[in-house]
């Protein structure tokens, strides 16, 4: 499992640039399974026979930064993707993405030797720029850089005490990872009902694979497994290492009670330790909820939306269990 996240969350794609990301999932269940591509880009794996009754998303994209400029001087202008804290962005490495490699870059912060005004509120993105080492614009362009590339979070993957994981983009490809564990362990399986796993795009921007998805499944339950953003006094007794969690109440939606009871049952039949908790944001499944009973499944992710996002890894092994467990017996 360490050896999938760790190739997972290293590989770069924003919302609307998850083909570097989708072709790595490819490569991990192109030997087991068929799948398909959707118009909008989601990835689509389809078990058992007959009308759809289960569907488990998972998001294949991260936030991140798109250029939008290239200055005189040889700096990147940007945008953000997605919800990044401002704070997060001063004084960072970050990758900037091109359609052939990957270039170093980073975005700069005053020293405080230099900070004669004595300033200490947070710089706004829009204040801030990307150095990749160039003193022209013509310079940028012989790097390969041009506008519409993007630039992520320079990556370091963490094991911490041998049971934690902290890494950007944990969110969501922990449950990216899930969902292939999950195919591959099922595939050999006869299913008396279908059950389509899909891996969607463009979540962090407001749901938009899953959206077009609910244009063509009507499933009878929908789970999104996606993080769970922890810990803190919104979110109660939800820890890490304590298992997977049903995500009850976030932004988005108040999930189906009668599923999350379910589920409950299966996970007690099945001894898997469970949480139930409340946070913040919105998942995919929230994009069903007009037409099928929906859910949210996650693990407990602390520093969500970070360069250090860390989950346990008991968690995620006890979140796959579940959903084999929900296939079944749902």
């Amino acid at each position: 499992m360490k050896d999938l996240l760790r190739k997972l969350t290293q590989t770069p794609g924003i919302s609307g640039y998850e083909e570097k990301i989708r072709n790595v999932v490819i490569e991990e269940i192109k030997d087991f399974v068929d799948y398909k591509i959707d118009a909008i880009g989601n990835l689509i794996v389809e078990l058992g026979e007959g009308k759809e009754e289960i569907l488990f998303m998972a998001h294949m994209d991260e936030i991140g930064m798109i250029i939008t400029g290239i200055t005189k001087d040889g700096k990147l202008r940007f945008r953000k993707v997605g919800g990044i804290d401002d704070r997060l962005l001063y004084g960072r490495h970050v990758d900037v993405i091109t359609e052939e490699e990957k270039v170093d870059g980073v975005i700069g912060a005053i020293p405080p030797h230099l900070n004669i005004k004595g300033e200490s509120s947070v710089v706004p993105w829009h204040s801030l720029v990307i150095d990749v080492g160039a003193d022209s614009r013509e310079e940028v362009e012989e790097l390969g850089i041009k506008v519409l590339d993007y630039a992520v979070f320079k990556k370091h993957f963490a094991v911490l005490n041998g049971k934690y994981v902290s890494t950007r983009s944990l969110d969501d490809r922990f449950g990216v990872a899930a969902l292939i564990e999950a195919i591959k362990a099922l595939v050999d399986h006869d299913l008396d009902r279908k059950v389509v796993f899909a891996f969607t795009v463009q979540e962090e921007i407001g749901l938009k694979g899953a959206k077009f998805l609910a244009n063509t499944y009507t499933p009878k339950y929908a789970f999104a497994i996606d993080s769970f953003a922890c810990c803190n006094e919104l979110t109660g007794d939800v820890k890490l290492g304590e298992g997977p969690v049903i995500r009850a109440v976030d932004n988005s939606a108040i999930y189906s009670r009668d599923l999350a009871k379910r589920v409950l049952g299966v996970a007690e039949r099945n001894n898997i330790p469970i949480q139930v908790g409340v946070t913040g944001g919105g998942t995919d499944a929230s994009a069903f909820q007009h037409k099928s009973k929906v859910l949210a499944l996650s693990v407990p992710i602390k520093y969500l939306h970070s360069e250090v996002e860390m989950l346990h890894l008991r968690d995620l092994e006890k979140l796959v269990r579940l959903i084999e467990a929900i296939t079944f017996e749902l």
